[in-house]
């Protein structure tokens, strides 16, 4: 990677020079170590068929709902940004993106873009209406090189582990491809995503359910059975995980009467609210229930309203940057789980957040106890360089540093990923660095934490 004017390269580093100087030791220790990335979301196909990219405004842009949301908060029509199947001239989009840059200014992603724009591609000047055409044509003639398609890409930035997120009932067909391709070294996980069967609500569960019964009775134990076939083809193709994201995480100890009730009606279509939310739970509870027979890492995302303004949704579809975070709670929520398997030794239980007040509430003192549970990183809105700081000092006085899942990067803005997890490196090294020149940890200490961070606290969330 190249580097350039606009990239300082003590950025997010400590102010004052004699912690910079320890966080810069500690950055310099994992700066260029493999990334393990156990929760993502680049689509397996471009990997199995190393699918170019096509150009620079549906790379930054129209993929990266972070980009599109303030840019429609900004005054940007979707149809100008070529959402929602709008047709449009990329470098007009692109000029739009350049004229609104200075919006960006102090956001996660504007920070990650300056680091692709100049570490990726060697964009000497930062983005603005001046510069826009000639960053356009750097980009896309870089797109035109092989060098830039995702196989190479994989192995320039050093990618370990992949992991993709996929439907239960997907055949995953792409992910044989790139397990019998001796070309790719790196390791692309599937992740079991089964929030359209457990969720009468969702507007594709109807749908996901027939297929998944497949002629088989509407019983709840039969609809569990059929899930945890699935769940077995999943690791028969190396998956180490399962994915629920739901608003609230409640759990119940399963009815079966009552589950097969719901289940039954759901599938009529007559579910009520109270009863989904009842399924939902069920549906948690046995999923953890699953995961200590079969030994899958179950990680949990709550506390998102999705699609949240409905006319965006029916213009553009999901993923449309209107996803809002609410209030949750775990504590609970999670206890009758927690009660029947939060001792279990297969039971690896990811909790993540978008309420940061769950950070030194719930989270790090449930981490704190039980050994099933480990703290998500932050997430989504969160994974940002002070929403790091704030998320370490709320955890580590409670639950340490090795109770966490090590950096998740959630993206499928594929050539982000490095951006992303330097990000981290650098952040968690200004933490490091801080405890060190306080004298609350020794340099040595701080060393070895930060080589954790990045290798052995993931590999053993993810049990990878």
């Amino acid at each position: 990677m190249t580097t350039t004017a606009y990239l300082h390269p003590d950025r997010l580093l400590p102010a004052d020079a004699a912690t910079r100087s320890i966080a810069r030791g500690l950055y310099e220790r994992v700066a260029g170590a493999p990334i393990l990335s156990p929760h993502g979301h680049v689509p397996a196909e471009w990997i199995a068929d190393d699918v170019p990219f096509s150009d620079p405004a549906q790379l930054f842009i129209a993929g990266d709902h972070y980009v599109h949301r303030l840019l429609h908060a900004s005054g940007v029509r979707h149809e100008q940004l070529g959402l929602g199947g709008a047709r449009v001239d990329p470098r007009e989009a692109w000029a739009l993106l350049a004229e609104h840059w200075h919006r960006f200014a102090g956001t996660a992603s504007g920070y990650w873009i300056n680091d692709v724009l100049g570490r990726v591609f060697g964009v000497e000047e930062e983005l603005s209406p001046a510069t826009a055409d000639a960053a356009y044509d750097r980009v896309a003639a870089a797109l035109l090189d092989p060098g830039f398609r995702p196989r190479a890409l994989l192995e320039r930035f050093g990618i370990e582990v992949l992991a993709t997120t996929d439907d239960p009932l997907d055949d995953l067909a792409a992910h044989r491809r790139i397990a019998e391709d001796d070309a790719v070294a790196t390791r692309v996980l599937p992740t079991f995503r089964p929030d359209a069967y457990l969720d009468p609500e969702h507007p594709a569960f109807l749908r996901s359910a027939t297929r998944l019964l497949d002629g088989r009775p509407a019983s709840w134990r039969a609809y569990l059975v059929a899930l945890a076939e699935q769940r077995a083809r999943f690791a028969e193709h190396g998956g180490v995980s399962v994915d629920i994201g739901m608003i609230a995480p409640t759990t119940l100890r399963t009815d079966e009467t009552d589950a097969d009730a719901i289940l039954q009606r759901a599938l009529a279509g007559e579910a009520t609210a109270q009863e989904a939310a009842r399924l939902r739970a069920y549906g948690l509870y046995e999923s953890a229930r699953q995961s200590t027979e079969d030994g899958l890492v179950l990680t949990v995302h709550t506390g998102v309203r999705r699609n949240h303004h409905a006319p965006t949704l029916a213009a553009i579809g999901p993923d449309g940057g209107h996803d809002i975070p609410v209030a949750a709670e775990y504590t609970e929520n999670l206890r009758p789980l927690l009660e029947d398997f939060g001792l279990h030794p297969q039971l690896h239980l990811v909790l993540f957040a978008m309420d940061e007040t769950l950070f030194s509430r719930e989270l790090a003192p449930l981490a704190g106890f039980y050994p099933s549970v480990f703290i998500g990183a932050p997430w989504w809105f969160l994974d940002a360089p002070d929403s790091i700081q704030r998320f370490r000092a709320a955890t580590t006085e409670t639950a340490g540093f090795y109770r966490g899942s090590g950096f998740i990067d959630d993206t499928r803005a594929f050539l982000s990923i490095p951006a992303r997890h330097d990000m981290a490196r650098r952040s968690d090294a200004a933490h490091l660095a801080r405890l060190v020149a306080e004298g609350r940890i020794t340099r040595t200490t701080a060393e070895r934490i930060a080589d954790d961070l990045v290798d052995a606290v993931p590999r053993t969330a993810f049990k990878l």
